[in-house]
Formats: structure tokens, C-alpha cells, sequence
């Protein structure tokens, strides 16, 4: 089968490092899919620091899109029953859950603890080893969800949200709003872009981004997402920041459903203060585990606040995604949200994210770097 180009992070802190890995014919079951485009996430950042526990080596990579290479024998259709076949562009959620514990016989898959997880926790060291996104090649593995990417769609559009996208969807099945409300997102990455458009589509009348940098802002403004935007670093005093942003919501009273989507610990007792009196205030974006924050629990109380919290997504999440992709796509310009990279320049894609200067870096695998 001959090797594949891959990216791997082989010690924490370090610089990633490009190699190759055997590609491996697919069994029973299982699927090869030649990577055309896979997403950088702010886990991965994240992962590279060391602030989750994971196998090394490892390919990082848990969001991408590609063409089959090979199927397995058994495998004939999609998730969703329909016909595939090599060269035929799809995706896949990057988890399998095990389907036998608490959680996803009660119908909560997302939160299965031994789930595996491409580009998380499969090393690359091992058997199948092309195990993440940012590689020439995935092996994706028995139990894998995969689907055909609409024909109306590209997969820069569907990779513009990579796990955002799901990790949204799961949100707002959670604590999503109603026709009419109006929604306050804290945070401006993929993940609050991507609560933003899917609040707006469920009937929100006027959503407000928080979040910066400007130019996260001036991406958002340019794709049509979001009505109102708040500069955290132009507005940095607190409390005049969260006068400007009441006086956007009726009667200045807050937001009927306010989202957290920055990871930062420090925003969740903003949230608190942003949320209107029996209004709901939904946490996503605390992923990884930046330390703890004081809050006022007697806002909570005083105001009978619903607070929820949503955790990653699950495979049915992701489907329910890629078929919303279409209606995302004719209501916001997600291209604009994407800045590609070759694959061997993973380096350069994470440093650009880590500072801010790109929202959403994608890698090709078919492109060479010009470095």
C-alpha cells in the first residue's frame, strides 16, 4: 500500500513533526478515504500543550473531508443508506462510541468515556496508524460514521466547521432558542460562529457576538453572522461592556438565552449577569480545563436561571450537521471563514491561530508548501 505523508506530535510543547505512516488496505468494515481538507481546531492547540491526556505519537486531526480510497468488505451505503463507492467525497464524525455504557444506552453518547476519538486519542504509533486528519490518508476504523457530502456543497463549505459545526448542533438541542428570542454568544472562534448561524436559523430575532479579535469580528460581519458585535478588547472595562451589550436586549434586561463559547473560565460569570431574569445560559466552550472562577450563585437563584452545559457531540450530531450544511451555506458565506495551508505547513496554521490572525486554517494534503 506504500506510506502516507503525516503530521504528528511526537512530544509536548515541541514543534510537530512531518513523516510518513503505512497505509493499510481496509478490513471488514473499516474505510480509506484520502484526505482533501482537514480542519485545525483550538483543541489542537490544546492537545500540543499537553493540557489533555493522549497517546504519543500522534496525528492530530479530529476534522476533515475526503474521497474514499477503498472500501471495506460490508461496507456498501452511508449512515444514511446511500450507495458509496471509491472517489466519492464524504465525511465522518470523528468518535465512535462504544455503544454498551450508561451513557449511550441512555441516549447520550457523547458523553461514552471510552469512545474512540480520531486525532484524540488513537495513536499514530499503533496499528491502523494513519488514526487522525492530518495526513495524505485516514483508516476509518469499523463503527465509523460517515457521509456523503451533499452534491450543492463543497467541502471547504463543510470543513469551514469541522466539529464546531456538531458541537453546535448538540448545544442547541440542549438549551437551543425559540422563535423570537434574543441570543447573546459569548465567544467569537468556530464554535460561537457556528451558535450564531444555528440560532439565527431556529428563529433568533437579533444575535450578539462578544469576542474579538477585530478581525474574528470583521470575519463574522463579512459571512452575514450575527447582528450586533461587541469588541472585548475594544469594550475591556466589564461592567461598561455589559451596560453596552444589556442596552442591545429589549427593555435592557438581557438575553433570553445567552451561549459561552470562549473557553475562558472568566466569561461564565459575565454570562450569569448577560442572562435575562428565567432566561437560560447554555455552556460549550469550557472543552478543556483552564482552572476555576468565582462566581455569584445567588444571581442564579435570583434570577431562576437555567444553566446547562453541552459536552462535544455525538455521531448523530454530525449527520444532522453535514445535512444542514445546504441551508448554512445559502444563508452565510462560509468560505469566508477559511485560510488554507499545505499540509506539511500544520506548523505555521496552529501559530496563525494561536495569535489570532485566521479563524478557521484548513490544510490540503495536495498542496506543497512553499517554504
Amino acid at each position: 500500500m506504500g506510506d502516507r505523508v503525516a503530521v504528528e506530535l511526537t512530544a509536548f510543547g515541541e514543534d510537530l513533526q512531518v513523516g510518513h505512516r503505512p497505509a493499510s488496505a481496509p478490513q471488514p468494515g473499516a474505510v480509506t478515504v484520502d484526505v482533501t481538507h482537514a480542519g485545525v481546531c483550538g483543541t489542537d492547540m490544546h492537545l500540543q500543550q499537553g493540557r489533555m491526556e493522549i497517546p504519543l505519537p500522534m496525528i492530530l486531526g479530529h476534522e476533515a473531508v475526503g474521497r474514499i480510497s477503498a472500501l471495506g468488505n460490508e461496507v456498501t451505503t452511508d449512515a444514511l443508506g446511500a450507495p458509496l463507492q471509491p472517489g466519492d467525497a464524504v465525511s465522518w464524525a470523528s468518535n465512535i462510541p462504544c455503544h454498551e455504557c450508561f451513557h449511550c444506552t441512555s441516549d447520550e453518547p457523547s458523553l461514552c468515556e471510552t469512545r474512540k476519538v480520531y486525532g484524540i486519542n488513537q495513536s499514530s504509533g499503533v496499528w491502523p496508524h494513519l488514526s487522525g486528519g492530518w495526513a495524505e490518508q485516514i483508516y476509518l476504523q469499523p463503527g465509523s460514521t460517515i457521509v456523503k457530502i451533499p452534491e450543492d456543497v463543497g467541502p471547504e463549505q463543510v470543513i469551514a466547521l469541522g466539529c464546531a459545526g456538531p458541537t453546535a448542533v448538540h448545544a442547541m438541542g440542549i438549551g437551543g432558542p425559540r422563535p423570537g428570542d434574543v441570543v447573546i454568544v459569548q465567544g467569537s472562534g468556530p464554535v460561537g460562529l457556528a451558535c450564531a448561524m444555528l440560532a439565527t436559523l431556529a428563529g433568533a430575532v437579533k444575535v450578539i457576538i462578544v469576542g474579538g479579535p477585530a478581525g474574528r469580528l470583521d470575519a463574522a460581519r463579512a459571512a452575514g453572522i450575527g447582528d450586533v458585535y461587541v469588541d472585548i478588547f475594544t469594550e475591556s472595562d466589564s461592567v461598561d461592556r455589559a451596560a453596552k451589550i444589556r442596552a442591545e436586549t429589549p427593555d435592557g434586561r438581557g438575553a433570553d438565552l445567552v451561549i459561552e463559547a470562549t473557553g475562558v473560565p472568566a466569561a461564565v460569570a459575565e454570562g450569569i449577569d448577560l442572562t435575562r431574569r428565567g432566561g437560560t445560559y447554555l455552556v460549550v466552550g469550557q472543552y478543556t480545563d483552564h482552572g476555576t472562577t468565582p462566581i455569584n450563585p445567588h444571581h442564579i437563584t435570583k434570577k431562576q436561571l437555567r444553566v446547562l452545559g453541552s459536552w462535544a457531540f455525538s455521531p448523530r450530531n454530525h449527520l444532522d450537521y453535514v445535512l444542514s450544511v445546504p441551508e448554512l451555506a445559502r444563508r452565510f458565506d462560509l468560505e469566508k471563514l477559511v485560510t488554507t495551508y499545505p499540509l506539511t505547513d500544520a506548523g505555521r496554521a496552529l501559530a496563525d491561530m494561536r495569535g489570532g490572525t485566521v479563524l478557521k486554517p484548513v490544510l490540503l494534503p495536495g498542496q506543497v508548501s512553499s517554504s
